[in-house]
């Protein structure tokens, strides 16, 4: 018996936003999109050589203007603390912090050791240059207590009621609140207190322009946003600047249009690549979509330099979608159990009972892993076979866990489904493949750390997989749904309502969140660049869900229509 009775009923991996559910993500779908991606990447090497070369010539005299600037920054910082923070809040939020790592890293090293220096008050009574300070900290990697804090509450432990007229202050703290860990009450006080205080002055503010940027900080904090994707509203606030701000948003504009073209000639060789390895053709019931795994790759990894690491890691998040479509909706119980026991012993000598479209998957992810494995080594010195082949395993194990389950219509206890989903939602995959093409850190401890599910990892499966139960049973159109954390949940607590159900998802995301967020402070055995791909991957789970009336994903869409196709003006 085929899966595809039950091709509704399985829970959401990263493959799950296809025309094969009832979940349609239609930039997936819109052609003239998907099939946009060679024509730019064409026009952009049609372009003539001198004003590519021009182009670039301007970009990097911009760059030294703006280093310098970041650099005299650095200099003045003990005369002006407050200056040094709010230009790496800029750099940051208009995307090009990664041209700036080891100045930003200066400046924070040094208000880090002058929170040392001068205790939990510090310099400032200030929430805006408190608040900031704590949120940039944070991020990068210093632990700072919350306590810092307590000094804008009054004597009964409640926060003032003045901060109700600093509208930039509480923006702050909102903001800082993101950053919190299990345990820190005093953030999830701030962030409540915040947000009602807030959504009061967003209501009643008569300025459009600064409603909007308020209520864009309350939907979106910067800590769990996509910078790519948000940066070009911050140049839209930001027009008009003078001085040292112009200078960064040119130079952010130039950055963006760079990395546009870029990420134009890697659609491209993604859409080449996959032609040519041609599993579109032999294996017809699987999802076609090489624009839509590629954005995986894009958001995961968001550094531009990062370019032949996208590539090679769309490929594994294809191979993950194809696999998902052959224990959805085209094997039956007794293939995929092959199918699996062939992925678990890695060899062509137990291909003989699987089915020919069995046998081209298996080869094409054995070719395709063997490769990359080698690319690796030679780049990096250190060969990740053993690990890659154990978490494809791995997914295979808990893809067939979930089929046995489904085809035998057994219902687990939420916490076993659980603990299943986390590994069948692909993210394990996604960030193993991840740590190895980055290259930095690999030792043995490391190995060891990623092939055994860390934080850095299962937390953002986590999240991935509570937020997709959460929608599904909000959604109404998803008849006979089953294997949602809130059904297996309701069913052992007959006595809970949906809602109160829904709540304790939610409060299991936030929990999952305050994980994640430890999990990046220092030490981390895990270079920056990882955790950031990490983060990102939690970024990106709310604007999977962001659906309309037609079960598409509008914002996503265009998020994604802006930042590959829609060039800035500078």
């Amino acid at each position: 018996m085929a899966f595809s009775n039950i091709s509704n009923t399985k829970p959401f991996s990263l493959t799950s936003l296809s025309s094969s559910s009832k979940q349609y993500w239609n930039i997936a779908q819109d052609h003239a999109l998907a099939s946009s991606s060679l024509q730019y990447a064409d026009n952009y090497r049609n372009k003539d050589a001198n004003t590519v070369s021009c182009f670039g010539v301007q970009h990097a005299k911009k760059l030294e203007v703006c280093r310098n600037i970041l650099r005299n920054v650095v200099a003045e910082e003990a005369e002006d603390p407050f200056e040094g923070l709010s230009m790496i809040d800029a750099v940051q939020r208009l995307n090009i912090d990664y041209h700036f790592q080891e100045e930003i890293e200066a400046i924070l090293r040094r208000q880090y050791v002058r929170y040392i220096t001068h205790g939990k008050y510090g310099h400032h009574d200030d929430l805006h240059v408190v608040a900031l300070r704590f949120r940039l900290l944070r991020q990068q990697a210093y632990y700072v207590a919350p306590d810092v804090f307590n000094k804008f509450k009054d004597e009964e432990g409640i926060f003032n009621k003045e901060l109700s007229e600093d509208i930039e202050g509480l923006m702050a703290l909102y903001e800082a609140s993101h950053l919190n860990i299990e345990g820190e009450d005093v953030l999830d006080e701030a962030g409540k207190v915040c947000e009602q205080l807030l959504k009061a002055w967003e209501k009643d503010c008569d300025n459009i322009n600064h409603a909007r940027v308020v209520g864009k900080t309350l939907g979106h904090p910067y800590h769990k946003s996509l910078a790519s994707f948000t940066a070009k509203e911050f140049f839209d606030n930001s027009q008009g600047s003078s001085g040292r701000l112009n200078d960064l948003l040119q130079l952010a504009k130039m950055d963006f249009n760079m990395t546009q073209s870029m990420h134009q000639k890697e659609i491209a060789q993604i859409s080449k690549w996959w032609g040519d390895l041609g599993l579109a053709k032999e294996l017809k019931f699987a999802r076609n979509q090489p624009l839509k795994w590629y954005i995986c790759s894009m958001v995961c990894l968001v550094d531009p330099d990062l370019s032949d690491e996208r590539v090679e890691l769309t490929k594994p998040i294809s191979l993950i979608y194809i696999i998902d479509d052959i224990f959805d909706v085209h094997g039956t119980l007794e293939e995929v159990t092959l199918f699996t026991e062939a992925i678990n012993k890695w060899d062509f000598g137990t291909l003989d009972q699987l089915p020919e479209y069995m046998k081209i998957c298996f080869k094409a992810l054995y070719d395709i892993t063997e490769e990359i494995s080698q690319k690796i080594d030679q780049k990096h010195g250190s060969n990740p076979l053993d690990s890659l082949r154990k978490m494809w395993a791995s997914l295979c194990n808990a893809f067939l866990v979930e089929a046995q389950w489904f085809a035998l219509g057994q219902s687990p206890k939420s916490k076993d489904y659980l603990e299943n989903a986390i590994v069948s939602s692909g993210v394990h995959v996604v960030l193993v493949h991840t740590f190895f093409l980055l290259g930095q850190r690999i030792t043995e401890e490391t190995e060891d750390l990623v092939e055994n599910m860390p934080g850095i990892i299962s937390f953002p499966a986590t999240i991935l997989r509570l937020w997709d139960d959460l929608g599904s049973a909000m959604d109404e159109s998803q008849d006979g749904r089953d294997g949602s954390y809130i059904e297996y949940y309701l069913k052992e607590h007959q006595d809970c309502s949906i809602k109160e159900a829904r709540e304790k998802v939610l409060n299991m995301i936030s929990d999952a969140w305050k994980c994640l967020n430890k999990e990046c402070l220092s030490p981390n055995p895990f270079p920056a660049s990882f955790t950031k791909a990490s983060l990102n991957i939690a970024r990106m789970v709310p604007l999977l869900y962001n659906y309309d009336e037609n079960h598409g994903l509008p914002s996503l869409e265009e998020h994604v229509k802006s930042v590959l196709y829609e060039s800035v003006s500078v």
